[in-house]
C-alpha cells in the first residue's frame, strides 16, 4: 500500500536562513583572523578552524582567500560608511559636522579594531581589487564631508574638497595612533583634541574660498 502522506519538502526559507547564519559566522571568523594576522599570513585552514567548520565548507561559500577577504572588507567598509552617514545626518552647523565625522572614525576604531585594520592597515593593498575598494571608499568619504561643508558652511566646492580630504586624513591618522596608545587617553579626549586642531583652522577659512585672495 502506498504511503498517503505528502512527502516532506525542505523549508527553503529555513535552509536559506541557516546558510546565511553560517556565512556570517564564517565572515566573523575571517575578520578576526585577517585582523590579527594580516591577509598574507592568514590561511583558510585557520579561518575554517576559527569558524568551527571544515575547509571544504568554507570553500562552498568563498572560492578563494582573496574572494573571502574582499567580502569581509566590503562588510567593514559598509559598517564605517553607515556610521559616517549617521554622524553627518544633521541640520546643524559645520562644527557639528566636523565633530560627527571625527567621532565616527574614532568610534569605529574603538568598537571594531579588526575592521579598522582591514581598511586602513591592510597588507593586501598590493592586490588591485583591495586597493580599488579602499581608494573608492576614501574618495566617497571625502565627497560626503565636502558636501556638508558646502551646505553647512557655505564654502566653495574646491576648498570644501580640500578641507574634507585633510579632515579624513587627520581623523584616520589620529585614530590609528590612538588605538595603539593602550588606553593612555580616553576616546572622547582624543576626539576633542582632533576637533580642536581641525576647527582652529576651519573656523578661519573665508566663505568665498574659490576666489583667490589678493596678495596671497
Amino acid at each position: 500500500m502506498l504511503n498517503s502522506e505528502e512527502p516532506a519538502i525542505p523549508d527553503r526559507f529555513a535552509l536559506a536562513r541557516r546558510r546565511s547564519i553560517r556565512q556570517q559566522r564564517l565572515l566573523d571568523a575571517a575578520e578576526a583572523v585577517f585582523g590579527e594576522r594580516g591577509f598574507h599570513p592568514a590561511t583558510m585552514d585557520e579561518i575554517s578552524q576559527r569558524a568551527g567548520v571544515s575547509k571544504p565548507i568554507l570553500y562552498e561559500h568563498f572560492t578563494s582567500k582573496l574572494d573571502l577577504y574582499l567580502v569581509v572588507l566590503r562588510r567593514c567598509i559598509d559598517s564605517l560608511d553607515s556610521m559616517l552617514d549617521t554622524a553627518l545626518r544633521s541640520d546643524v552647523d559645520s562644527q557639528h559636522v566636523l565633530h560627527g565625522a571625527v567621532a565616527a572614525y574614532f568610534d569605529f576604531a574603538d568598537r571594531r579594531l579588526t575592521g579598522w585594520r582591514l581598511i586602513f592597515e591592510s597588507d593586501a593593498l598590493s592586490e588591485p581589487a583591495v586597493r580599488w575598494h579602499v581608494g573608492r571608499f576614501g574618495d566617497r568619504c571625502i565627497e560626503k564631508i565636502a558636501q556638508q561643508f558646502v551646505q553647512k558652511a557655505g564654502l566653495g566646492a574646491a576648498r570644501s574638497q580640500l578641507l574634507a580630504a585633510g579632515l579624513v586624513g587627520a581623523s584616520v591618522t589620529a585614530a590609528g595612533e590612538w588605538v595603539n596608545l593602550d588606553d593612555v587617553m580616553a576616546r572622547q579626549d582624543a576626539i576633542q583634541a582632533v576637533i580642536l586642531l581641525c576647527w582652529g583652522g576651519l573656523s578661519h577659512v573665508p566663505l568665498r574660498t574659490d576666489v583667490a585672495v589678493a596678495g596671497s
